[in-house]
């Protein structure tokens, strides 16, 4: 993957709209929320090839997202907890992560074998289903089942993560979530491990 790809984009001041053109594309179609895969998946491309967290240091549009909305409330912001940075909060987090993919996969492979009824409504932290179903402007219904499911429970984690991250930058520093991203994690511990 070439980094001149990337340039342009580096600590781009409008990345935060690839966050909310994603969210507004679930409306579109939930098929659309499948695209959240590659936000998973180029942190660790760029990650193996420059060894250091290039995702998180200046292409991360959700980080953007963070910065643009802690500065509204930057002067009555309280202070990071210690626990967040230093303690074991990521690793709750990271926990949560884990957790969420395992429900995930077991859930998508139950839905393409017939088991288990495909999920199409959103849910928070997992078992919390939201009240109204979401509303979809394009309805694709030559999808199979399973895929619609994944779609709605990539777009639930990825609700849920986004809010948490937008509630943490309006109460402590912007990029409070950055402390304790599961992708942030897993870059930490690569990058120590690549270290010796």
């Amino acid at each position: 993957m070439n980094n001149n790809m990337f340039s342009n984009l580096k600590n781009n001041k409008f990345l935060f709209l690839v966050t909310l053109a994603y969210f507004i594309l679930g409306f579109i179609t939930i098929h659309f929320a499948l695209l959240g895969i590659l936000c998973m998946i180029l942190p660790f491309v760029l990650l193996f090839k420059n060894q250091r967290k290039t995702w998180c240091q200046g292409y991360c549009p959700r980080a953007n997202l963070y910065t643009r909305t802690g500065k509204f409330t930057s002067k009555y912001s309280m202070k990071t907890p210690k626990f967040f940075v230093k303690g074991y909060m990521k690793w709750i987090i990271f926990g949560y992560f884990v957790l969420s993919l395992f429900f995930i996969t077991m859930t998508t492979v139950k839905v393409a074998a017939g088991d288990v009824a495909p999920m199409n409504y959103l849910r928070f932290l997992i078992v919390f289903p939201l009240p109204k179903a979401m509303p979809q402007l394009f309805s694709y219904g030559g999808a199979a089942p399973w895929i619609t499911h994944l779609a709605y429970r990539f777009y639930s984690m990825m609700m849920t993560t986004t809010l948490l991250g937008l509630g943490l930058a309006l109460i402590y520093k912007p990029r409070t979530w950055c402390t304790i991203c599961p992708i942030a994690t897993l870059s930490d511990g690569y990058i120590k491990k690549a270290k010796g």
